[in-house]
């Protein structure tokens, strides 16, 4: 420990006299007459207001950006020489930052934008006052701010000229008001009810209320802080000479649909849909079964005109793949109250194909994949999506001695017919639309040669996926998901050595090498705070939580019992002569991002799991165990590397079968920075492992024990970098292990006595971690 002190503060003191280099340098850069923006600090009497607004993202010019909490670009450009147009000095500015000169205009700026801002919430008194503390020619600026008392609302009244609205606004609305008496007077909260009570009213008929009919006024008198506030919500106007008159409810007329009728265009034919007393008009053809439409269609002739259903029909249209285009148009019926709803649409181009060519990298085997896919996005008519992929992969295996070959091939393919609705008698085809729900039905089979085996899936599903009304949530609920995992071959030296090592089964082994029928039932919730459609959460206050439950073999459990089939000689019912997996899982999975700046930001991410075999099954089928270590999990471990538990392997290419378990704990945290053009750094600390349910011969030191699991969690930490391109992230993380709980003593703490052969591990991946 003494020696790492000694190396640590050897490390401090070299940082030490390159950041006094860096200090002298950077004034070179600065013109004369000019200032350095060496720090900008926000502060306030009262901190609270500070921290609660956010007055630090307010200020408009900040100093160099730092990685990791040093200027690094900053110090690249201060190693230019000033002036020169030298190869090597031009380079150092183009790769670095120049320094911030002082822009006293921005800071005037600054000083209106936070008085602003603690006006609008209430604090009509505030000040901004500017300190500026040079030191040659480098500048720290403070901008203190004091808010002074925060003014109340004292009564509230409301005043509304239209009788109608009258018994809106002032009745039973009045519950769903954001305004009270004894509310902070927030001009925020003022506009955010005028436009609470404008959506209010368009939702009930109110086609032409804006938000600039309602006014406030606030008095006060001298000396106090409470505000006597009016609401005042005026007459309409047709326009600036009209006469002021009650506003006017209007109801849904006729709906009529055009397909592909383009402006100016005379439809060729029409549709009239008697239940639904609806027209559609089109050219040449008709592209759409006429009740995908009206399904799809929140507004209904009679309706009163709502602004949300207008809303949800446009979301419901988007969500149609044979739809590349939709617009809503309401006219009036002369000067009645009546609004006809005109709705055009164009149809998708039907059919695509699409290649894909990937990098693979498995636990450092690299190999290269191939995919074809045919896509039909209105197979019937109807919107459905007819999608066929083949997909081809090869990969070079290394390390493994003894086989005929050294190479890994998979062939698959897969068919998936998904339907813009449930297909189940009982739901209703608007609670398909209300939730943008679908049914899919899938077919999968994928061929695996590996030197050690062969392998067949067969995959066969029916799931139904919908959102919630805010679309901030997601459902997924499989139905049935069949899998039929079926061993053709296995090289005799694979199973000498690794399924009967030493003259016993290695259960863990034999029993994911068996042919095995998987018959799932699961369920599966997705929340994410910024709405279900967001990709990415990353450098945004967020978060997202996923739950999944699952359940395999019950049903054939019960069938068995009930036509009295025997056991095999493992013990094990069988369905059509195949053994079949019996389980339960249960997953949760939790992130945040809290975003520090513009450019900096923490992430942090918990998950657990756990299974659990029982009836007909001793142990989870492969496919379903956990995991540690790699990009996604603890990144000081390569993938599949740790665990479980204090579980420590002799082999590094076969053992990976054994270290997987039943449970699995992962945590980590992430400092996320910007640092130029697409690239972003990151530096993370990463714990977890996995272990098993049960004692197995084969995983010694792997069982969960309450007693012992918090001192077998492992510990990473390291450094990340992340191009983010338009469509994807690119990804690599270098992670060194901190703590390793398979082994004891010095080498238990790697961190303290760090070996980079043994303890680094280097990830390649697409998409952030979390």
């Amino acid at each position: 420990m003494g020696k790492l002190l000694r190396h640590i503060n050897k490390l401090g003191g070299m940082v030490l006299c390159a950041a006094l280099l860096v200090s002298c340098a950077v004034e070179r850069h600065i013109p004369d007459g000019e200032l350095y923006l060496k720090k900008v600090k926000v502060e306030s009497d009262d901190n609270d207001a500070t921290k609660d607004y956010f007055l630090s993202s307010y200020v408009q010019q900040t100093p160099n950006k730092k990685w990791f909490g040093v200027k690094v670009p900053l110090s690249i450009y201060s190693l230019s020489k000033p002036g020169s147009d030298r190869k090597s000095s031009r380079l150092l500015r183009k790769l670095g930052e120049a320094p911030v000169i002082y822009d006293s205009l921005r800071t005037l700026r600054t000083q209106n934008d936070i008085n602003q801002v603690l006006m609008n919430e209430g604090y009509i008194h505030s000040s901004v006052a500017v300190g500026k503390e040079t030191k040659g020619k480098k500048l720290t600026l403070t901008y203190a701010v004091s808010p002074g008392e925060r003014y109340t609302v004292q009564s509230l009244a409301r005043q509304v000229d239209d009788d109608a609205l009258r018994e809106i606004i002032c009745g039973s609305d009045t519950a769903q008001s954001l305004l009270r008496a004894g509310m902070p007077f927030n001009l925020n909260t003022l506009n955010q009810e005028r436009n609470r009570i404008t959506t209010l009213l368009r939702s009930v008929g109110y086609s032409k209320f804006n938000k600039e009919y309602i006014d406030f006024t606030a008095d006060t008198l001298a000396g106090s802080t409470a505000v006597d506030l009016t609401m005042h919500v005026g007459l309409h106007r047709e326009d600036g000479l009209s006469q002021p008159e009650p506003h006017r409810q209007y109801r849904i007329g006729d709906v009529e649909f055009y397909s592909d009728v383009m402006s100016g265009e005379t439809p060729t034919d029409t549709v009239f849909l008697t239940d639904e007393n609806t027209h559609i008009y089109y050219r040449d053809r008709l592209h759409f079964r006429p009740h995908l439409l009206t399904a799809n269609t929140r507004i209904k002739s009679g309706q009163l005109y709502n602004d949300e259903l207008q809303r949800r029909t446009y979301n419901n249209f988007m969500r149609l793949g044979a739809i590349s285009f939709s617009h809503i148009n309401f006219l009036q019926r002369g000067t009645s109250d009546t609004l006809d709803c005109v709705i055009n649409l164009h149809h998708a181009r039907p059919r695509s194909l699409s290649f894909d060519l990937e990098g693979t990298n498995s636990a450092g085997d690299l190999g290269v994949a191939a995919s074809a896919s045919v896509q039909h996005r209105n197979l019937f008519r109807g919107s459905e999506s007819l999608l066929l992929r083949l997909r081809g992969a090869y990969e070079a295996i290394t390390g493994l001695e003894g086989y005929d070959g050294n190479s890994y091939t998979e062939i698959g393919g897969e068919a998936r017919l998904t339907f813009p609705n449930f297909l189940l008698p009982f739901v209703s085809r608007e609670f398909s639309s209300l939730h943008a729900a679908t049914s899919e039905i899938s077919l999968q089979y994928n061929l695996q040669n590996r030197p050690e085996f062969n392998r067949r899936v067969l995959t066969a599903a029916w799931r139904y996926r919908w959102q919630s009304l805010n679309q901030k949530a997601s459902h997924r609920f499989d139905l049935l998901e069949v899998n039929y995992i079926y061993m053709p071959w296995i090289s005799e030296k694979f199973r000498e050595q690794y399924l009967d090592s030493l003259g016993k089964e290695n259960a863990i082994l034999r029993y994911n090498y068996e042919n095995i029928l998987i018959t799932k039932l699961g369920y599966t919730y997705s929340y994410n705070s910024l709405g279900a459609s967001a990709t990415t959460t990353y450098g945004k206050n967020a978060h997202t939580l996923r739950l999944n439950v699952e359940t395999s073999g019950n049903v054939l459990q019960g069938l068995t019992h009930a036509f009295g089939n025997k056991k095999n000689d493992l013990g094990q019912y069988t369905f059509c002569g195949i053994a079949f997996a019996q389980y339960v899982r249960g997953d949760v999975d939790y992130a945040k991002s809290v975003r520090i700046d513009r450019n900096n930001s923490l992430a942090f991410h918990a998950a657990f799991g756990i299974a659990y075999p029982y009836g007909n099954s001793d142990q989870l089928p492969f496919e379903k165990r956990y995991w540690a270590g790699g990009a996604n999990s603890v990144r000081g471990w390569s993938v599949r590397s740790l665990g479980p538990g204090a579980y420590k392997g002799a082999d590094h290419h076969i053992n990976f079968l054994n270290q997987s378990g039943d449970i699995k704990l992962d945590l980590s945290a992430e400092y996320r920075t910007f640092l130029f053009w697409k690239l972003h750094g990151a530096a993370f600390i990463d714990a977890g492992n996995i272990w098993t349910i049960k004692k197995y011969e084969d995983q010694p030191e792997g069982e969960f024990r309450f007693d012992k699991f918090y001192k077998q969690i492992a510990m990473s930490y390291g450094l990340g970098l992340r191009l983010t391109l338009d469509f994807f992230t690119l990804r690599v993380d270098m992670g060194m292990k901190a703590i390793n709980p398979a082994y004891e003593g010095r080498d238990h703490y790697p961190i303290v006595h760090p070996k980079f052969s043994r303890d680094f591990a280097f990830h390649f991946a697409i998409g952030l971690p979390f």
